[in-house]
């Protein structure tokens, strides 16, 4: 499971980040914005459009794929790895500086994240699971054979 877990959260990072440097790329294109069919072509023409779609599309399918096995908590800090993975690319991409201010929001991000899933039991059922059990109830349990076919 943990193999999982790596590799749909670097997945999910991945999508995010390629969304988040695709709007960024196609914003160049995009100013300055007019309400014309010229500007809304403009924009569609635009390949990096079409990368923050795919990632988008790919965040959530991914995104809901991990929160079926994943605890909420970690789950939901490690979704934001991608801040820190932006501000990573942007400056070897962009050329963007940032500051130690930044860096050290960087390295809080990633403490969190570590804290979180290092905190989390290793035998842990997910809250997915759990809430199915929950909504199926002890009475449909009973009729399935699920406990034995004790009668309640």
């Amino acid at each position: 499971m943990r193999r999982f877990y790596l590799i749909g959260f670097a997945l999910l990072m991945g999508f995010d980040t390629l969304a988040q440097l695709s709007f960024k790329h196609a914003g160049a294109g995009a100013f300055p914005p007019e309400a014309s069919l010229d500007w809304l072509l403009r924009l569609l023409a635009q390949p990096w459009l079409y990368g923050a779609l795919l990632g988008y599309i790919g965040a959530f399918f991914t995104w809901m794929s991990l929160l079926k096995h994943a605890p909420i908590g970690p789950a939901f800090a490690a979704s934001h790895l991608e801040v820190v993975s932006v501000l990573a690319l942007s400056a070897w991409l962009f050329g963007e500086r940032f500051s130690s201010l930044q860096v050290a929001g960087a390295v809080a991000i990633v403490a969190g994240i570590v804290c979180l899933a290092l905190g989390e039991p290793d035998d842990a059922e997910s809250g997915s699971e759990r809430a199915a059990q929950l909504a199926v109830g002890p009475e449909r349990q009973g009729a399935d054979g699920a406990d034995g076919g004790a009668t309640h």
